[in-house]
């Protein structure tokens, strides 16, 4: 089971990856980092990601998932998967993180958009997000 660092480097081994990034979305931090950071800060791309994170974890609307939505507003799993933010040369994966404590983190996976499979890094991504160990 890997912890934070193995996992990040683990990402940054997908095609087009320019950095990666455990953020915890309640207090903006970055739990750890690999690469490049987009503006070149770590710490202020993870205080800007945090809050498009939290926004997005908190939304009553985006958590309304219907039948066999599964366990959204149990505490433990966060109410979305993951989050995509396209820009004319990247894609910015944020992908939430189940913990059997509050779920208050994502991996965010930075990709070149003309060398990154999105695909391909969704289902890296959620794998790794499985297999991560906090603490």
């Amino acid at each position: 089971m890997p912890g934070i660092d193995e996992s990040l480097l683990e990402a940054m081994r997908l095609p087009g990856a320019r950095g990666a990034s455990l953020v915890d979305w309640i207090s903006g931090l970055a739990l750890g980092a690999v690469g490049e950071a987009p503006g070149g800060d770590w710490e202020a791309t993870a205080a800007e990601t945090a809050e498009l994170g939290r926004h997005v974890a908190e939304s009553g609307s985006l958590a309304a998932g219907g039948p066999g939505s599964g366990d959204a507003g149990t505490g433990k799993e966060p109410p979305v998967e993951d989050l995509i933010a396209t820009t004319g040369n990247a894609y910015h994966l944020l992908r939430f993180v189940s913990t059997p404590f509050d779920s208050t983190v994502f991996l965010h996976l930075w990709l070149d958009r003309n060398d990154g499979n999105l695909a391909l890094a969704r289902i890296r991504l959620a794998e790794m997000a499985d297999r991560l160990v906090l603490g």
